[in-house]
């Protein structure tokens, strides 16, 4: 047998239950619409989805919503408390914020692990969960201090997914630098094409979503919905499940 047919062997039988591939489904933010309309069509499919948050001073009251979700087995994601971006990005440099260029390791360190800390007091029984890292951007400082943040979530998190430009092979990839596929604006064929080729491929794809007919990276309800029924209909072929579980399978 040739080298690299063993390597694809290995893939196929990695999954639980003799799935082909993994696909995970995740949302940034913490938007209403995703609570009002992707947990029901996540729900209704029995598919679980991370869900990145970014717990505030008030977590407590913002997080209640998010109970029953976690009860049911999705998972409620680091996402940071103060969500920080390059500051290429206007919004990074608005009164009271500071983007990755001026932050330190030791400040993304105190922000990740605060916003840990909340999801841990709102939910202690999720245990470990996996980090998003806000803008997909995984740096602090600029010139001669620029550096990764990677290591910093490694002490924090289970995993942290990214944007990649290809889907993760499970045999090689980096889990505290997933590779992720924007969804925003594609249509429910575009989606589901995602998932097919995640089987022929026989990798993990992790999907990020933002707003569902909301805000300015939104995706419309029927092309989720036309996605969770393709990805329902396959789970022989496609374990569909959270960040956390899928890299703890891995981790494994």
């Amino acid at each position: 047998m040739a080298q690299g047919d063993d390597v694809l062997k290995t893939r196929t039988v990695l999954w639980p239950q003799g799935q082909q591939a993994a696909l995970s489904l995740t949302f940034d933010d913490g938007m209403a619409s995703q609570r009002e309309i992707a947990l029901p069509l996540l729900d209704q499919h029995d598919i679980a989805g991370t869900f990145y948050v970014n717990p505030r001073a008030d977590c407590q009251t913002q997080l209640a919503p998010w109970r029953e979700a976690v009860a049911k087995g999705h998972e409620l994601g680091n996402h940071t408390v103060t969500h920080p971006c390059s500051g290429m990005f206007g919004f990074a440099r608005a009164k009271g914020r500071r983007p990755l260029e001026e932050l330190t390791l030791a400040d993304i360190d105190r922000d990740i692990a605060l916003a840990q800390t909340r999801l841990d007091t709102v939910f202690p029984e999720q245990g470990p969960v996996s980090f998003a890292y806000p803008c997909y951007q995984a740096f602090v400082g600029q010139g001669a201090t620029h550096q990764s943040y990677v290591p910093v979530v490694l002490n924090h998190c289970i995993a942290g997914r990214a944007r990649g430009e290809r889907m993760n092979d499970p045999a090689y990839c980096d889990l505290f630098y997933l590779g992720s596929m924007p969804c925003e604006r594609k249509s429910g064929d575009e989606l589901i094409a995602m998932a097919k080729d995640c089987i022929v491929q026989k990798r993990w794809a992790i999907l990020t979503f933002h707003g569902i007919d909301e805000g300015h990276l939104p995706v419309t309800r029927p092309a989720l919905q036309q996605l969770l029924a393709y990805v329902a209909e396959r789970r022989a072929d496609l374990w569909t499940d959270t960040v956390r579980n899928v890299a703890q399978h891995l981790a494994r």
